[in-house]
Parts: structure tokens; sequence; C-alpha cells
């Protein structure tokens, strides 16, 4: 035990050594706050931060331009461990980082109001000391860094997985901030499919031969009016929502073209039936409008299974870093946005927890990591970045996205990652029980993508929306 809290201690003094260089990556891609698929700083910020410390770097992988793949091997470069990353924003999000009060940096644009700013950075600095851990202890191990773009649109993971990237990978640790310090196991959230249905009609003047139109705009309508009908006959677990992004420009001509984004989730057991009732309420919106209709699937993802060996590793480890230590000046900020935001005031008052999805309500929000954990054990650690127990994709994450606190969080998630991955490459009995548990679980739900053949990640779209702000935002850039 002396010889492991040894070790333990000279990776704390690693981390701690790096930690202000990956602070300042962390704070510059929250002042890029680049939309999914568009995180060309941010992707580039990493991948050449991680070729620069040694790691190989294959770039534009799976078809994607921001996604990348960063290794690194030494000795016999087994075993092989991933580490997940994210660094995509949301829209309507800019928010003033220091302020208790919504305002934004430049109004209507993106900001990081999920903290993939921080976790970006965050396994960025892990993989850099564990790669200086393993040369200095003579470890034999490959380090994959699994830079994954587009989290807020599910796509990047399920595309990854089918070219084949975490192929021979032994063990996955993710990350996500939060307002706790924890991990969970279990089955979790929904599956999802994400797909635009679009409808061609026939032009006509509204007033004077509207007989002669096939209006694209009705058979959206009608679509949306089947599924709503749907809900009652669906299982508490589904979730279906939507937007409409085509529909008609001017009402005295008939609209022969319209569009609608749909997101179908719910359970992997009940999913797919689910999204071919949605697609039959498209072909029958067709037919009754005499139009045709086309379905691109954008994305569609798993369930998360976590290791529960793994998860339970990962809490060992969050019970020895801790808490980090708070200011008054932390506290008290702490205290004035969950007041602004009419949560609980609690100051900094959150658990180390450790979590069973089968003791937990059920959450109908999706994540593409779902789709790794069917392909290799993965647990979470969930760092503290953020301020309270606020709603997700909330101006108050973004508010606290640079500052001593995200810090600090970055920090000891990094610790975590660190005695984590340690302890898997030199207790090899630890790998061996979550390598068991998956064996497991994969012969329960084998592994099959819910992606369409002909899918492809939706390059472009939000590329309008990204250069409608980038120019005001790049006024805000902070340099790493």
């Amino acid at each position: 035990m002396e010889a492991q809290n040894t070790e333990k201690a000279e990776t704390i003094q690693a981390v701690e050594s790096k930690q202000e260089r990956f602070w300042r990556i962390s704070d510059a891609i929250w002042s890029y706050a680049e939309l999914g698929l568009e995180e060309y700083r941010s992707s580039k910020l990493l991948a050449d931060t991680l070729e620069e410390a040694g790691f190989k770097v294959d770039r534009r992988v799976a078809g994607m331009p921001t996604a990348f793949v960063a290794s690194w091997s030494h000795r016999a470069g087994k075993p092989v461990l991933g580490f997940l990353a994210e660094y995509d924003a949301l829209p309507m999000l800019s928010q003033k980082a220091g302020s208790a009060t919504q305002e934004p940096v430049v109004a209507g644009a993106p900001g990081h109001g999920c903290g993939h700013n921080t976790m970006g950075a965050m396994q960025a600095l892990s993989v850099v000391v564990l790669q200086e851990i393993a040369q200095k202890k003579g470890l034999s191990c490959t380090l994959k860094y699994f830079g994954s773009p587009a989290e807020e649109m599910l796509v990047s993971r399920p595309y990854m997985v089918r070219a084949g990237l975490f192929k021979d990978t032994d063990v996955v640790i993710d990350c996500h901030s939060g307002a706790l310090f924890g991990s969970g196991y279990g089955i979790s959230g929904a599956g999802m499919y994400s797909f635009v249905v679009s409808f061609r009609g026939k032009t006509a003047h509204s007033g004077s031969n509207p007989w002669k139109g096939r209006s694209a705009v009705d058979a959206v309508e009608l679509m949306h009016a089947g599924t709503e009908r749907m809900r009652e006959h669906l299982p508490p677990t589904a979730r279906i929502h939507w937007v409409t992004l085509e529909g008609g420009e001017a009402p005295n001509v008939v609209p022969d073209h319209a569009s609608t984004w749909y997101f179908v989730r719910d359970t992997d057991d009940k999913l797919e039936a689910d999204f071919n009732w949605v697609m039959d309420c498209a072909k029958a919106a067709a037919l009754m409008t005499q139009t045709t209709y086309q379905v691109k699937v954008l994305a569609a993802c798993h369930q998360a299974y976590g290791n529960k060996a793994l998860a339970e590793l990962i809490f060992e480890n969050i019970k020895i870093v801790g808490k980090p230590d708070y200011t008054k000046e932390e506290e008290t900020f702490a205290r004035a946005v969950q007041e602004s935001a009419g949560v609980k005031v609690k100051g900094l008052d959150y658990s180390l927890k450790l979590t069973d999805a089968a003791t937990e309500p059920y959450r109908g929000g999706s994540t593409d990591v779902g789709d790794v954990t069917l392909v290799a054990p993965c647990a979470s650690v969930i760092f503290p970045t953020v301020l309270g127990d606020f709603p997700g994709h909330h101006w108050t994450v973004v508010t606290s996205g640079i500052s001593s606190f995200a810090h600090k969080g970055i920090t000891a998630g990094a610790k975590v990652v660190c005695f984590t991955a340690y302890d898997l490459l030199t207790r090899l009995e630890l790998l061996a029980q979550v390598r068991k548990e998956f064996d497991e679980t994969s012969k329960k739900y084998p592994y099959k993508t819910f992606l369409p053949d002909d899918a492809q990640p939706p390059l472009g779209w939000n590329a309008a929306l990204m250069a409608k702000y980038r120019g005001e935002m790049e006024k805000f850039y902070i340099s790493p």
C-alpha cells in the first residue's frame, strides 16, 4: 500500500506540474465555442498539442474533418487504453465568464453549455501525464485519445465505431463535466435516431389554381399530426421531438418542398420499432398529399452500458483524490449564480457519488458514448466544473467554464483518470475483471449499429450558423 501511495503521489505531482497549460487550452476552446462538425480550431489545438508531445495523430478520421485519434505506444503496446474527449459547443448559449447573471459575449452566438471545453483539455492532460509515467516506469501500453466532435448531435462515436477505430481497445475511460464528482454503471439514457424527412410536391398559385399544386408543407404537418398521435400509445421511455427546417416562404405559393428534423428516443429494445412507426407516418403523409419523400439519417446511437468494475475502480480513485479545496470567493460566486438561476442555494456542497443506473429514475437524454460501451468496457469520470444543480445546456454552465473552479475540476478529473489507468496497467487482475464483465455484457447485448449502411456524417450542418457569429466571436478569442 505504501508503494501504491508513493506512485499516486508522483502522479499528483506530474498532473499539477502540467495543469496550467491545459487550463489555458480549455479556456481557449471555451472562447472558440464551435458547433458540432465545425470545431476546426478546437480539434486542431488538441491534436497539435498531443502531436507535439509525441503522439501519432490520425486526422479527419471516420469521414469527419474535426475527428482525430492520437496514439502513443510503449514497449509491447499492450494493453490498449482509450480516452474519450469532446469539444463541441451549443447554439444560443454565449455567456460572459464570471458573470452571476445571464449576459452574452455575442448575442445569439454559441457557448459551451455542457462543459466540453474542460473535457477535451482534461483528457489531454491525462494522457500526457500517463505517457510520462509509462516511460518512467517502463510500462507496456498504448494510449489512444479519441477526439470526438459533434457529441451534442450524437454523431461522431457511431461513425468512429463503424470505421473500426475502437478495434482492439481493451478499456475506454470516458468523462463528463458535472456538478458532482463521481461515476456510474448499468444501462442508462436512451438510444436515439436523428433524421430529416424531406417532402417534394408541386408548386402552384395559391389563389388562382391551387388544385394544380401539391403542398409539401401539408405533408410535414400531417406527419407531425401522425407522430403526435403516436405518443399516447408509446411506452413512458419513448421521446419524440421535431423541428420544421423548411416550411414554405410565402402563403400565395403552394410550397413544393418542406422538411422536418426528428429525434426519436427509447430503450434499445424498443427503438427500432418506434423509428419504423414514424417512417409509416412519413409514408402516410406523402400518400395523403400525393407528394414524395426522402429520409436522411444523420445519427443513431445506443443506450449507455456502463461497466460496473471500471466505475467502481474510478470511484475508489475519486475518493482518494477528494474534492478540491475551494476559496471563499469561489463559494460566494457559486451561491450568487445559484440564486440568480433560481435553484437551491447550497454553495459548493456537492457529493462524491457512485451511481447504479438500475436504482435511478429513467433519463430520456442520449449520448453517442453508448455505442462505445458496447464495443469496449467503458465508464465515465464525472468531474466538478458546474456550480450547482442547474438544468443542462444552460448559461450557468458557460459562466463557470473558464474559472478557477473549472480549472480545479480539470486537475481533479485528470488525477482520477491517471490513477485509474495506472491501476489497470499495473494490476492486471483489475483489467481482467473489467474485461470479464464486458464479455458477459456482450453476450447478452451483442453490438449492431443502428446506422443505415448509406448514412454519412452530416458535414456542414452547422456551417452557416457558425459563419454567422464567428467573425464577431473572434474578437474575444483567448490565446492558449
